[in-house]
């Protein structure tokens, strides 16, 4: 069952969501309660041990918030979007005579964030946005409001490993620049030419080592206020716009 009346990518009830995830939907992630037990529930757990889905374990009082229909302990946030292949998405460029450019994102949580990363993109530009298939934001109908629509236009790629698309890109001719305060040479100081994926972590761990020890050029965006830290939309949209201005 779906309840249209507090979020329309909603979808709740263990056969409703188990028909979801045979449909092919686009599951941002599901929350199941704590201590469910059942030969249904077994049977969606089966369904879901070898998938990208982000399941949650959360107790019921987490689910009767969200509706207080009959969820039956199970409920699913359906993606108003379809993610795209990155490895289908880079050589699909190539092919149209375009020079690659994503941004990825390593951790970044908050829907605001990424609504607005991805409004920056698609202004600019930009080809895409890679995110992990869990520990991040995906695409919903709050993200897609504060992208301005952009979510709707702007190919998102959902990849289980970000080390491993790191390495994909590379070997696709695709340069990676990370932005973190764990360097001393500035974002200012590199060209930004060909095709290019800016890479950006969340603002409390910022991007894992072996994120950036994959990267081709590493920088930090000089800063002399008071402040150690800078929103991560904030910037994102300044190594974007460096890129774009050299590039």
């Amino acid at each position: 069952m779906r309840d249209n009346k507090k979020n329309e990518d909603v979808v709740f009830g263990l056969h409703p969501v188990m028909e979801a995830i045979k449909s092919g939907k686009e599951i941002n992630k599901i929350m199941i309660q704590k201590g469910l037990q059942g030969n249904l529930f077994h049977e969606l757990r089966a369904m879901l041990r070898h998938s990208l889905v982000n399941i949650q374990l959360v107790p019921i009082q987490k689910l009767d918030s969200i509706t207080r229909k009959n969820h039956q302990g199970v409920i699913a946030f359906i993606s108003p979007v379809t993610y795209h292949d990155i490895e289908n998405l880079v050589p699909l460029l190539y092919e149209q005579g375009k020079e690659p450019k994503f941004v990825i994102l390593d951790g970044v949580t908050d829907v605001r964030n990424f609504g607005s990363i991805a409004r920056t993109a698609e202004c600019l530009g930009f080809n895409g946005m890679i995110i992990p298939a869990k520990g991040g934001a995906s695409v919903t109908s709050d993200a897609i409001k504060t992208s301005a629509g952009a979510l709707l236009t702007l190919p998102v790629c959902k990849v289980d490993s970000l080390k491993q698309t790191l390495d994909f890109l590379a070997n696709s001719g695709v340069t990676i620049y990370a932005c973190t305060e764990k360097t001393e040479d500035s974002i200012y100081d590199f060209e930004y030419k060909g095709p290019l994926a800016i890479l950006m972590g969340d603002e409390e761990t910022g991007i894992s080592n072996d994120l950036i020890n994959r990267s081709q050029y590493v920088g930090k965006i000089p800063m002399s206020g008071g402040i150690a830290s800078m929103n991560v939309s904030v910037a994102s949209g300044i190594m974007m716009y460096e890129a774009m201005r050299k590039g």
